[in-house]
């Protein structure tokens, strides 16, 4: 039997909770995958996996291999790299991912450049306004926009991000603007279709640290940020994004920003790797190329900066931040 092979098939099936999901994620028979973990339980003589009609559990000494499983084949993926030449010279697949609506209007254009100049790289770019899992989904590189919890990624920031509240010319004119977050419970709103029954929209006065969250019964609820711009363009209510989000419509004036002095903190931009004993060279060549690059373009959306300009400070360096693998 092809031990790797079946060490590759036990870990899929705990990372995905199920044979069938493990089969779907592989493309591989659930009688197959059964049958190899079979043979490699036959093959240690313990059993690794108690599988139950509605769950599997890993035994006291599946827990124990499967975490020796983990560090072999990470060793032998880097193995592989390094033999390929991926430390050595910039060559490979690199796969990457973004929002939606932020990677298409700000990552592919710097993918599209990077490609130019390094023949020997191909990209995947996987756009999902969820946020994916670096290890386990096997990304090189993702960019997240928000505070990064605890975790042992390496984060490098390329810039920072409003939120903002607006509406259509026609709308303001029609209710006036609002000048404190309470003046919105009187006025119609878009809001993101979220799970819980009322949205919530958190606002933070100037120069305070004390919060003001307001639920709202929105006059319309939406699934895609762009679906609650167009919305809001055609007046249907007040919507509150992303300040990118909404920038092209502000800019050619069919939506305006209000209640600005009530604004919270911007939520920081990074771009978000798995800490490596040695980073391979298409990795280092994209971080440096893309970084400096997605500053400058985020650099109008930086609180204080006049349109076009860009951040004085220099964040070349990555920070020591973590974020769940």
């Amino acid at each position: 039997m092809d031990r790797l092979e079946a060490m590759s098939m036990l870990l899929e099936v705990v990372e995905r909770g199920s044979l069938s999901a493990a089969s779907r994620a592989l493309r591989v028979p659930v009688p197959t995958l059964s049958r190899k973990i079979t043979e490699l339980e036959h093959l240690l003589g313990t059993r690794l996996l108690v599988r139950t009609t509605r769950k599997l559990t890993l035994t006291d000494a599946g827990l124990g291999y499967v975490a020796a499983a983990r560090r072999i084949l990470d060793e032998v993926e880097e193995a592989e790299r390094e033999a390929a030449g991926e430390f050595t010279a910039p060559k490979g697949e690199l796969v990457l991912s973004a929002p939606v609506m932020f990677g298409r209007l700000h990552v592919l254009p710097v993918v599209a450049d990077f490609l130019a100049l390094f023949a020997d790289i191909s990209v995947r770019l996987l756009l999902a306004d969820g946020n994916v899992h670096l290890v386990d989904d096997h990304v090189d590189m993702a960019v997240r926009i928000g505070t990064l919890p605890d975790s042992a990624m390496v984060a490098t920031r390329v810039g920072a991000m409003r939120t903002v509240v607006c509406a259509s010319p026609a709308l303001l004119a029609r209710h006036g603007v609002p000048r404190t977050p309470e003046d919105l419970l009187g006025l119609p709103c878009v809001a993101l279709d979220l799970p819980l029954p009322l949205s919530r929209w958190r606002f933070q006065p100037a120069g305070s640290t004390a919060a003001i969250d307001l639920a709202l019964a929105p006059r319309l609820s939406v699934s895609t940020t762009e679906a609650a711009a167009q919305a809001a363009v055609r007046g249907v209510g007040f919507t509150r994004l992303l300040h990118y989000q909404v920038a092209e419509a502000v800019d050619a004036g069919t939506l305006r920003i209000a209640l600005e002095a009530f604004e919270p903190e911007p939520a920081p931009i990074h771009l978000l790797h798995a800490a490596r004993n040695q980073v391979p060279l298409k990795m280092r060549r994209f971080l440096d190329f893309a970084a400096p690059r997605l500053r400058q373009a985020l650099g109008r959306f930086e609180p204080g900066q006049p349109r076009g300009s860009s951040p004085t400070e220099d964040d070349s360096a990555p920070d020591a931040q973590r974020e769940p693998a």
